[in-house]
C-alpha cells in the first residue's frame, strides 16, 4: 500500500509498507494493505511504517495532531508535527 506523511512544514515521508501502526486519538490503530476505508484524529505519539522498499525495514515518526485517512489502498498522514524519531 503507499503511504505518505505530511507535516505542516514538509512531506516527511512517501512510500510502499506492509503495514502501519499510527496513534489514533484514543488508541493505536494499525492498517494492513486493502484496509476498508477510514479516518481517524490522530493523537501523540510514534508511527510505525513497515517499508517494503527497504527490505521490511520499520520507519519510526513522532506525530502530534492532525488526521489519518485510508482509501483505495493509500494511507494518508497529515499531522500537526511529524519528525523522525532518534535511534
Amino acid at each position: 500500500m503507499r503511504v505518505s506523511v505530511i507535516s505542516a512544514e514538509r512531506a516527511v515521508f512517501e512510500g510502499e509498507a506492509e503495514a502501519v501502526v499510527a496513534p489514533a486519538y484514543d488508541g493505536l490503530v494499525g492498517i494492513l494493505p486493502r484496509h476498508a476505508p477510514f479516518m481517524t484524529l490522530l493523537g501523540q505519539g510514534v508511527v510505525k511504517i513497515t517499508n517494503t522498499s527497504l527490505g521490511g525495514e520499520t520507519i519510526r515518526l513522532q506525530v502530534a495532531g492532525g488526521f489519518l485517512q485510508v482509501a483505495y489502498n493509500v494511507v494518508r498522514i497529515v499531522a500537526r508535527s511529524a519528525a523522525p524519531v532518534a535511534s
